[in-house]
């Protein structure tokens, strides 16, 4: 029976009410289909009827004009689906940028698709003339990885630490904790001892857009193998909310106290002899955290092509120098300073509200003798100056430096620099380096460095920031090669760096015996203008600058010296290093002239 939607009085409820059950039955099957006219006069009921309302048309079942049929053809052509949605959600959703990913959603057809994703790889791929893709078979080498070790009732490439694996490959060391336990905090924690849920630092070098020295930290405080990427080295803390439980030292001692730790920065590490420490170091760890959970950039392509083809330069030429300098880090590990020197008027500067800006896009890579690219590099000069003192500037150089660990051997460096203001205006520069082996038993040295600048460094930015070496800062002057000298003038300081590895260390007194003489003589005859020299055994011979630990096997020398006193003409100076116990020497040497 068909029963049709109508609106009911008051009256009606009411009557169905009192009938009772079974009377409602009986006029169920009984009463015929209601007419949609009003009834008539003599006929008798004990239901008011109402007229019906008429409906509205479903909007979503109405006939589509023209424009609108064209308008959903478009929409359904665009729609992601199958595959392509797989690829975008699933394939390549921790590596696509925001620009290409608005790009792909613009697309109207799988051809297109097709080509974006052929085109997606092929702008990733470190060897554009090989028909395989080693960056594409890494990529899906990575998820299969991060689905076999790091599923947690999800898949392991939608994990935090299978994204962190499939974006930058395997860590160059982990520090595991799987049952997390008893922990000491290392002080810029805030100290004192704790007990932590599971969780794994992992440590990068490198990582190109991000920078050197990064430590990932993921907790799993639900205990259930579900690692989360945290930028608060507190998260790991298990006693963090329990009243009397896990006091950082600065609490134990009476100093601090645990709702300190609650002082809107953004970590609950508490107050500790290194808090200034870490809150001048905030906006930096939420600027590299922020860069870990984007998608890696690809950035400069067009001057990838540069490196990796024979491509002819069409604009005008733009020179740089460069210099590579070598430091040891460990025995197979060497650190190496590159600086590029750019002459202030070879750059196009732009002037707005009276502020003059040029800016140089750097480019570049360090290959191995098989041609595997070791380390890309991607990076951005900006020099902003007064609009007044623009031609003050143009008189000067800018540096660009960036220290690159390598293992020992011979590598090709390839750069290229282009003019943001001026796009054909590219400069292109490869040289090799051949980095050392600094074998345990052989006394050797870094590379003599004389330098523009030198200065100790604050504590907080030691090995951190350009130029800087350790705990100095060294901005070296560059020449146009090694063969040619570089230039001072009598009124400048002459600023020379260097360091000294593997000193023999006598067995009973657990202490070296080095002396250092420093020469400086005239090139053209050959004469000695300056001739000193310290002992590492005898403080009395070495200058306030310079005390030297008795007990290591690493020297630093750091010396500045006057010019004025320097007549114009070249020169070389010369270190020489004497081991007394080893019985080894080494005499490294660099030419300079005073102008």
């Amino acid at each position: 029976m068909v029963i049709q939607r109508r609106f009911f009085s008051l009256s009606f409820l009411l009557s169905i009410t009192c009938a009772g059950a079974p009377m409602f039955a009986q006029n169920a099957q009984t009463t015929p289909a209601p007419q949609t006219s009003k009834p008539a006069a003599s006929q008798t009921t004990d239901v008011e009827q109402l007229v019906p309302v008429p409906e509205k048309p479903d909007p979503l079942k109405r006939r589509l004009s023209d424009h609108d049929k064209v308008q959903q053809q478009k929409d359904l052509s665009k729609e992601i689906k199958g595959e392509y949605k797989k690829w975008l959600d699933e394939d390549v959703r921790w590596i696509i940028t925001d620009e290409e990913l608005a790009a792909f959603k613009h697309l109207t057809n799988d051809e297109e698709r097709d080509k974006f994703e052929e085109s997606f790889w092929q702008r990733r791929n470190p060897n554009q003339d090989s028909p395989d893709n080693e960056f594409m078979d890494e990529h899906y080498r990575r998820i299969a990885f991060a689905n076999d070790h790091y599923a947690a009732g999800e898949p392991g490439w939608k994990t935090d630490r299978g994204m962190m694996y499939i974006k930058f490959g395997k860590p160059d060391s982990i520090d595991s904790q799987p049952s997390g336990g008893e922990y000491n905090r290392p002080m810029d924690e805030g100290g004192g001892q704790t007990v932590t849920y599971p969780f794994e630092i992992w440590h990068y070098r490198y990582l190109p857009g991000i920078g050197d020295n990064v430590d990932i930290e993921f907790v799993d405080a639900c205990m259930c193998n579900e690692y989360r990427a945290t930028i608060d080295r507190s998260e790991k803390d298990a006693l963090k909310h329990t009243p009397g439980m896990g006091p950082t030292m600065w609490e134990e001692q009476g100093k601090a106290k645990p709702e300190d730790r609650l002082n809107g920065s953004l970590e609950q590490l508490g107050t500790g002899p290194e808090s200034n420490i870490n809150q001048s170091k905030e906006f930096d760890r939420l600027e590299r955290f922020t860069k870990l959970m984007a998608p890696p950039e690809v950035k400069y392509k067009d001057l990838e092509a540069y490196l990796v083809t024979s491509k002819i330069l069409s604009g005008p030429p733009f020179p740089m120098l460069v210099r590579a300098d070598y430091v040891k880090v460990t025995d197979e590990t060497v650190l190496v300073p590159i600086t590029l020197q750019i002459q202030n008027k070879e750059i196009t500067f732009t002037t707005k509200d009276g502020v003059a800006t040029g800016s140089v896009e750097i480019e570049g890579r360090v290959t191995s003798i098989a041609g595997k690219v070791i380390r890309p590099i991607e990076d951005k000069l900006t020099k902003q100056v007064p609009a007044e003192l623009l031609d003050n500037m143009k008189l000067q150089s800018s540096l660009y430096w960036n220290s690159i660990p390598l293992s020992p051997g011979r590598y090709r460096v390839d750069f290229v620099i282009k003019d943001v203001n001026r796009p054909d205006h590219i400069g292109h520069r490869f040289f090799s380096i051949d980095v050392p082996r600094y074998d345990d038993d052989k006394l050797d040295s870094s590379s003599l460095i004389l330098a523009d600048q030198m200065y100790n460094v604050p504590s907080k930015d030691i090995g951190q920031g350009s130029f800087v070496i350790g705990n100095t800062h060294v901005q070296p002057r560059v020449s146009a090669s090694p063969a040619i000298p570089v230039s001072f003038n009598r009124g400048q300081v002459l600023n020379f760096w260097m360091q000294v590895y593997n000193l023999g260390i006598d067995d009973k007194k657990k202490q070296n015996d080095a002396t250092i003489e420093y020469l400086i003589t005239e090139s053209a005859s050959n004469k000695v203008v300056l001739d000193m020299t310290e002992a590492t055994s005898k403080p009395e011979t070495q200058s306030s600058a310079t005390k030297f630990s008795q007990n290591a096997d690493q020297l630093t020398l750091a010396k500045s010296l006057k010019l004025a006193s320097l007549q114009p003409g070249k020169y070389q100076l010369t270190i020489k290093v004497n081991d007394g116990i080893s019985k080894q020497q080494i005499a490294p040497s660099q030419t300079f002239e005073v102008d």
